[in-house]
């Protein structure tokens, strides 16, 4: 087995002799090159060149979403193909959803083992993910596409993530709290949350308009707060296609109650109501909004956007868990 190790050494939960250790234990079971990122986009270069490669089976990503997120767009630039190399995942991150959602342990350690004993027992599946592009037709339809592994939204939680990341430039951690005072200036600041401005159109459908929120899923569950699964779409695999949880209003009461809902969501139940807008499995949707939201994919967010397709890609990429 070739595997490449791509490192974030500014993975938030790994120090550096946790890091070394780590590599360790899989260099003793593989032929192993070890590669830590340097600038933001690194992570997608070299799993571009993994892919490119006829040497490496393997690529693992050590560090949080983001890097998962950047390796994955790397192996599939040209698309799905069974030759790409196939991706493993040791947690780094403050969150590490998609690890956590393939049933990964979330500790690093643990993780490696997990890992270790999926390589000699050859346990792998293919999962599907969510692809975004600028539709055809639009001020965006140059924007290129990007994978995405559990998440993406168009409007306020990319607000949110927006936020999060200006509080980190800055020198502040990546926590629980941090998120949680940031979604209270979301809520408070945001101009479009009484007059929604998104529309969902899928083919062949009657259009859902006059969205406020708007959160796409390719699993479950969507997030977690500290060890707590949140379920925003609780029918959501990487079995399926896509799934959508949007809502028409977010005034005080609406977003105390969805909010709760949130809070004790299960595998069983999500947010519901009125206000609430749920689709699950779907192929191919685009989301208009009338004037400029921020946009993010699995935690990063990717500036301002008028017009976003989403395709649910099934059987995307091979994975070793």
């Amino acid at each position: 087995m070739r595997a490449l190790l791509v490192v974030n050494p500014a993975a938030t939960t790994t120090s550096a002799r946790t890091r070394d250790v780590l590599i360790h234990a899989l260099a003793s079971e593989m032929k192993l090159e070890v590669v830590t990122t340097e600038y933001r986009g690194h992570a997608r270069d070299l799993g571009r060149q993994a892919a490119d490669s006829d040497d490496i089976d393997m690529v693992v990503a050590l560090g949080g979403d983001g890097t998962v997120n950047e390796v994955v767009n790397g192996l599939l630039h040209r698309g799905p193909d069974p030759r790409v190399p196939g991706l493993a995942v040791v947690p780094g991150g403050s969150t590490n959803v998609f690890a956590r959602a393939l049933g990964l342990p979330n500790d690093a350690v643990e993780a490696t083992g997990a890992l270790l004993d999926a390589l000699r027992e050859e346990r792998e599946r293919t999962v599907g993910l969510g692809l975004a592009a600028g539709t055809p037709g639009t001020e965006d339809e140059s924007v290129p596409s990007r994978w995405f592994t559990f998440c993406a939204g168009l409007g306020f939680d990319a607000g949110v993530v927006g936020r999060v990341e200006q509080q980190r430039e800055l020198g502040r951690r990546s926590t629980h709290a941090l998120y949680l005072r940031q979604v209270l200036r979301q809520f408070l600041d945001d101009p479009h949350r009484r007059h929604g401005t998104i529309t969902l159109e899928r083919p062949g459908v009657d259009p859902v308009t006059d969205l406020v929120l708007s959160i796409i899923c390719n699993t479950s569950p969507w997030t977690f707060l500290g060890n707590r699964p949140v379920y925003a779409a609780p029918k959501a695999s990487f079995d399926t296609g896509l799934d959508v949880l949007a809502l028409s209003r977010m005034s005080t009461p609406a977003v105390a109650r969805y909010a709760t809902q949130l809070l004790t969501s299960s595998p069983e139940r999500g947010p519901h109501g009125k206000h609430a807008v749920t689709r699950h499995d779907l192929a191919d949707f685009t989301l208009h909004s009338k004037v400029p939201l921020p946009l993010q994919m699995d935690g990063d967010h990717l500036g301002l956007r008028t017009s976003v397709t989403f395709t649910g890609v099934r059987r995307a990429l091979r994975v070793i868990v």
